[in-house]
């Protein structure tokens, strides 16, 4: 009889296709592979509670580490792999000018505020990029210049930006890498000289060290062995959520030719 494993995605487009990536890997060791997916601290919640064994992915140390704290103080947790390497980010379409816009307290020129769009679209409330950017919005002072952030749905969040690019409107997008609006636009990152976006943090797959005797000590060391790159992930998310593609086909025609 085949051990199941259960893996705990947070429920986000490159997170599913890291995840798939990673499904396949075990699938192929042999385990019968279960799915979970939730928003970040949910996911977090999952992994705690040990009803699932693993998540894919931590984001660690800034985005994803205080969840991270939390599941540690009732079970020890392995870190696995490097799937790649994600940091947050505000980026503007490379149409607006960089000597108009290059850091985040550019936004506050006037003529900047002038032409900028006023509403900031992130995605879910638990995200690391969500957190920064209410951080930001204070400390920069750009809620008293009359913008607004909002969270909202990863759709809410790319649709407004491919919207404006549609009609070259200047916008900020609260972004992060990988994702797939990247392998499409070239946005520029603008810089944020007081940290608060964080630091490049290393994505990986946490198991619970409770679970770790289901799997031999080769397959550990093939967990994590496992290197994928903002760049692959980025080009593969596009292929599911931009050309409709299978998220189990590409991921899986991906690995295969690799061999």
């Amino acid at each position: 009889m085949k051990n199941t494993i259960a893996i705990g995605v947070t429920d986000l487009s490159f997170h599913r296709v890291t995840a798939s990536l990673v499904t396949h890997v075990l699938t192929d060791m042999g385990f019968e592979v279960t799915r979970h997916y939730a928003p970040h601290q949910d996911n977090f919640a999952q992994i705690k509670s040990g009803s699932v064994d693993m998540l894919s992915s931590a984001w660690l140390p800034s985005s994803h580490g205080i969840y991270k704290e939390d599941v540690e103080t009732v079970q020890s947790l392995l870190e696995l792999g490097l799937h790649y390497e994600p940091y947050a980010l505000w980026g503007v379409p490379d149409y607006v000018p960089e000597q108009a816009v290059s850091q985040v307290s550019d936004l506050l020129k006037p003529d900047v505020i002038a032409k900028m769009a006023h509403d900031i679209q992130g995605i879910n409330p638990g995200a690391g990029i969500s957190r920064f950017s209410k951080e930001m919005m204070e400390a920069y002072g750009l809620s008293n210049a009359g913008y607004r952030f909002h969270t909202g749905s990863e759709e809410d969040c790319f649709g407004t930006f491919e919207r404006a690019v549609a009609e070259q409107k200047w916008v900020v997008v609260p972004l992060w890498k990988p994702q797939f609006l990247h392998y499409k636009y070239l946005i520029r990152e603008i810089q944020e000289p007081k940290g608060l976006l964080g630091i490049v943090d290393r994505a990986v797959l946490l198991l619970r060290e409770d679970r770790a005797h289901l799997f031999t000590s080769e397959q550990l060391d093939q967990l994590d062995n496992l290197r994928f790159s903002n760049e692959i992930i980025a080009a593969l998310d596009y292929q599911v959520c931009r050309e409709g593609k299978a998220l189990d086909e590409v991921t899986r025609a991906w690995l295969d030719a690799q061999v």
